[in-house]
C-alpha cells in the first residue's frame, strides 16, 4: 500500500467503495487521514464497517470540516448532472480528486529531500480508447524483463493505490482511464501514452471534446524532460500531437501518413524508417495493433534507459494479456481466440483485421453504432454467431454475411466449432463481442471465462505462447 501524506489528522470525503475507493480510505488512513466513507449500497457501507472506517451519510454531513472529496471513477463528475457529493463538495469549496491524484501527491512527497530516498520512482501512464491494457501488461512484461523493479496496476488489476511503497529504483506502470484523469490536478507522469481516441464514455464526458480532453490530461502537467507517446492513427491523436509540438513522439500503422517517429506493421516496428523490431515470431502480438502496442513499449523502454536487445527480447517473450486476443485452445485444426475484452467496435476491428477468415462469435449490450462501422470486415466472417441483447440489431446488420443467432455463448461456441472443424483446414473461431457484457455476464472478465470454459469442455487443447 502507498500511504498518502497531507490529510494527517483531518476529515477526508470518500465516496464509492469499490475497488478504488476502499483502496484510497485505506491508504489515506494509512498517511495519518480521518476518511469518512459511503457508498449508496448496503454491501460497500457494511464492508467499510468491518474494516473499521467511519461510515457516515454524505449527504447529511457537515461538509466544511472536510479536507477533500475522493470521488469514486464510476460517480459522474460532470455529466450527464455532477453527482450529489460534487455538488455539495463544491458548495463548500472542498477540492474533489480521485485516486491517481491521491497516488500522484504521494509520490511527490517521496522526493530525495524529505524521504532520504536516494533516487526518485518513475511513473509511466498509459490512457486510449482501445489497447491500453494490452499496453500496460507488455511494457510491465518488458521493464520486468530488463531486471526493473517494476509495479503494474490503476486501471488494471491492482488498484494504484494498493501498489508497494515507493522505492528508489521503482517503476509504476498505471493504465489510467478518462475518468480518472478528469480527478487529476498535479499528476505528471515520466512517461505518458495515448494510444488512441474513438467515441467512448461520450455521456460521462458531455460529448467528443470533453472525451478528448481528458485523455489529453495525460500530458498536462508534464516537463520538458517528460516522455510524450502519441498514437496519431486517428484525427484527434493527431492535434494532441500538434499541440505538444517538439515534445510528442509520434506512432502510427500508417507508413504514407509521416516520415518521423514510430510506424507499425504486422509482425515490425520501424523508428524513422529503420526496423527496430522484427515481431513475426512473437505469437502474442499478432495484427497491426499489437505492432502499435509493442511500438510503445519498446519507445518506453528505451526511454526508461533499456537496451535495444533487452527491449526487443521482452517484446518477443511476451505471454499475452487475458482476454485480449488470448489463445485459449486447440481442437484439431481449430484454435479458439478469446478477445472478450473487446467491449466496442473499434476493438474487435483490432481482432478481426488480424485474421483473414473466422467464425465470429458477437453480441451483448451494444454501443452506439453497433457493428456498421466493420462492414469493409464483413468479407473476412465465414460466418457470425450472434448472442445477447444485440443479436436481432446485428443480424440486420449483417445482411447476406453468414451469420446465426446463437443467443447464449455456449451455443455460440458449439456452432462456431462445429461449422470450423467442417470447413477443413486451419481455422479461427473469434470471440470479439463488440458489445458491453452486462445482459449476460457480470463483466467482460467473466465472459471470457465462460468462453474458455466452454471450450475446453469440447476437448479443445488449452494452448500457451511460445
Amino acid at each position: 500500500m502507498i500511504p498518502v501524506p497531507g490529510f494527517e489528522g483531518r476529515r477526508v470525503a470518500v465516496f464509492g467503495l469499490g475497488r478504488s475507493g476502499i483502496t484510497a480510505a485505506r491508504a489515506l488512513q494509512a498517511g495519518g487521514a480521518i476518511p469518512i466513507l459511503w457508498d449508496d449500497g448496503e454491501t460497500g457501507r457494511a464492508q467499510a464497517k468491518g474494516e473499521g472506517f467511519t461510515v457516515e451519510d454524505l449527504g447529511t454531513a457537515d461538509w466544511s470540516d472536510f479536507a477533500a472529496l475522493v470521488l469514486s471513477p464510476g460517480a459522474p463528475l460532470t455529466h450527464p448532472n455532477p453527482h450529489w457529493t460534487v455538488d455539495l463538495a463544491r458548495a463548500a469549496r472542498v477540492p474533489v480528486l480521485g485516486d491517481i491524484e491521491l497516488f500522484a501527491r504521494a509520490l511527490a512527497s517521496y522526493s530525495s529531500s524529505s524521504s532520504g530516498l536516494t533516487g526518485e520512482p518513475r511513473v509511466v501512464a498509459i490512457t486510449g480508447t482501445n489497447g491500453k491494457s494490452t499496453t500496460t501488461a507488455l511494457i510491465g512484461w518488458v521493464l520486468k524483463s530488463a531486471g526493473l523493479t517494476v509495479h503494474v496496476g490503476g486501471n488494471i488489476g491492482v488498484g494504484v493505490l494498493a501498489l508497494p511503497e515507493p522505492t528508489p529504483d521503482a517503476v509504476y506502470v498505471i493504465e489510467v482511464s478518462s475518468y480518472q484523469l478528469d480527478l487529476t490536478t498535479t499528476f505528471a507522469p515520466d512517461v505518458a501514452i495515448l494510444t488512441n481516441i474513438s467515441p467512448d464514455h461520450l455521456d460521462r464526458h458531455g460529448g467528443m471534446d470533453g472525451y478528448v480532453a481528458a485523455k489529453a490530461r495525460i500530458f498536462a502537467n508534464q516537463g520538458r524532460d517528460d516522455v510524450a507517446l502519441v498514437g496519431v492513427d486517428d484525427t484527434w491523436g493527431q492535434e494532441i500531437a500538434r499541440d505538444l509540438s517538439d515534445r510528442a513522439t509520434v506512432i502510427s500503422t500508417r507508413p504514407s501518413q509521416r516520415a518521423e517517429g514510430y510506424v507499425a506493421q504486422p509482425g515490425a516496428v520501424s523508428k524513422d524508417g529503420e526496423l527496430v523490431a522484427d515481431l513475426s515470431t512473437a505469437r502474442s502480438l499478432p495484427g497491426r495493433h499489437n505492432a502499435q502496442n509493442a511500438a510503445f513499449a519498446y519507445a518506453t523502454a528505451r526511454a526508461l534507459g533499456i537496451d535495444h536487445d533487452a527491449a526487443v527480447a521482452g517484446l518477443l517473450s511476451f505471454p499475452g494479456l487475458a482476454h485480449r486476443m488470448e489463445a485459449v485452445g486447440r481442437l484439431g485444426s481449430v484454435r479458439f481466440i478469446n478477445d472478450s475484452k473487446a467491449t466496442n467496435a473499434d476493438a474487435a476491428r483490432q481482432a478481426l483485421a488480424s485474421y483473414r477468415s473466422v467464425f465470429w462469435i458477437v453480441g451483448g449490450v451494444p454501443k452506439a453504432g453497433g457493428i456498421a462501422d466493420l462492414a469493409d470486415l464483413f468479407p473476412r466472417i465465414a460466418k457470425a454467431y450472434l448472442i445477447g441483447d444485440a443479436a436481432p440489431a446485428f443480424a440486420g446488420t449483417l445482411a447476406d454475411t453468414p451469420h446465426v443467432i446463437a443467443r447464449t455463448l455456449d451455443a455460440a461456441v458449439v456452432a462456431a466449432a462445429a461449422d470450423a472443424a467442417s470447413a477443413g483446414g486451419d481455422q479461427i473461431v473469434l470471440l470479439s463481442p463488440a458489445c458491453a457484457s452486462f445482459d449476460q455476464f457480470k463483466d467482460f472478465e467473466a465472459r471470457g471465462e465462460a468462453f474458455r470454459a466452454a471450450v475446453l469442455a469440447l476437448g479443445a487443447v488449452p494452448e500457451t505462447a511460445s
